[in-house]
C-alpha cells in the first residue's frame, strides 16, 4: 500500500516528499553506555526480529518518546535506565511504504539486572567490539556519534532491511 508522500517506488531519498512525511508509527531506542560497554539486545519478534539493536519500540497511547524508551527498555531487559538524555531522531521510510520516526536516548547507568524477556536477549559489547554485521545497515553510520556524545538527525530509506539510500546530519561535541 503505498503513502500519499511517495512520489513513485522510491530508490532515493529525493524519491520521498519529506516536507509533508508522516511516520506509520513513533517509536524509540534507548542505549545504555557503561564501563566501556554497550547493552544491546538480540531482537526475538517484530520488526528486526534476530538483528541485534538497543531496547526500543513504538509509542502507545500518549506516552512521550521519553516514556516509551523506559517502558521498552523495562519491557524489553528489565532494568530502569537512569537520567537518559535525548541524543537524536531518524525518519526511516521503507520502499512498501511502512515508516518510522524514532527518538533515540542513551544512558550511563541503570537499576535491575538484565534479562532475558519474551521480546529480546540481552548482550554486552565493548565499544571497540560492536557486531555491526548483525545490525540494521545503518547502525554503523550513526551510532559511533551516539557513543561519542554528539547529536544527530538521520533520514534513511530502506528496502526491507537493505539500506538504499541516507542522509546523516550531526552536531559535533554537543
Amino acid at each position: 500500500m503505498w503513502k500519499p508522500f511517495l512520489k513513485q517506488l522510491p530508490t532515493t531519498l529525493a524519491d520521498v516528499e519529506w516536507q509533508g512525511w508522516q511516520p506509520t508509527d513513533p517509536a524509540t531506542l534507548l542505549f545504555i553506555i557503561r564501563d566501556g560497554e554497550i547493552l544491546l539486545i538480540r531482537k526475538k519478534r517484530g520488526l528486526g526480529a534476530g538483528k541485534i539493536n538497543g531496547p526500543g519500540g513504538k509509542l502507545e497511547g500518549d506516552e512521550t518518546p521519553l516514556q516509551c524508551a523506559l517502558r521498552e527498555t523495562h519491557e524489553e531487559l528489565g532494568i530502569h535506565a537512569i537520567s537518559p538524555e535525548f541524543c537524536g531522531e531518524h525518519q526511516f521510510q521503507f520502499v512498501d511504504g511502512y515508516s518510522l520516526h524514532v527518538h533515540v536516548y542513551r544512558a550511563a547507568d541503570f537499576t535491575g539486572q538484565p534479562v532475558e524477556t519474551d521480546e529480546a536477549i540481552p548482550l554486552w559489547f565493548p565499544l571497540d567490539a560492536i557486531p555491526y554485521a548483525e545490525m540494521w545497515m545503518d547502525d554503523r553510520i550513526w551510532l559511533p556519534l551516539l557513543i561519542a556524545g554528539e547529536k544527530f538527525f538521520g533520514r534513511w530509506l530502506f528496502d526491507e532491511d537493505k539500506m538504499l539510500d541516507y542522509q546523516l546530519d550531526h552536531k559535533p561535541g554537543t
